[in-house]
């Protein structure tokens, strides 16, 4: 009956075997990136921001001399470390991914893959 182009018993064994890790190593990913705090900053220094690995906003830090200067230079300073803390973010999460797929065939023969 193996003529009809459905995988070996084993070769499914094995690919629900690396689903089942990957969802586990997926599921311990995601706590660890829960768990980070990535900080990005103005390019003055004087604005912070701090986010999780999953992008979540967790707090900013202002210098008071950047306050005095007024609401425009406040603004261009917090979206700046904001934006930094974002894509220090969204690279953690793309490297972390990155490693948890690495070298995963996903196309199961007889799969339509």
């Amino acid at each position: 009956m193996a003529g009809f182009g459905l995988p070996n018993f084993g070769q499914l064994t094995e690919a629900f075997r690396k689903a089942q890790q990957i969802q586990q190593d997926a599921q311990k990913l995601q706590e660890e990136l829960d768990a980070m705090e990535l900080e990005g900053s103005s390019s003055d220094g004087r604005a912070s921001v701090w986010v999780s690995g999953n992008q979540q906003p967790l707090r900013v830090r202002l210098a008071p001399e950047l306050v005095a200067d007024g609401a425009g230079a406040t603004e261009v300073a917090v979206l700046e470390a904001l934006k930094a803390a974002y894509d220090r973010s969204t690279a953690t999460m793309k490297e972390r991914m990155e490693e948890l797929t690495g070298g995963l065939n996903l196309n199961l023969p007889g799969m339509g893959g």
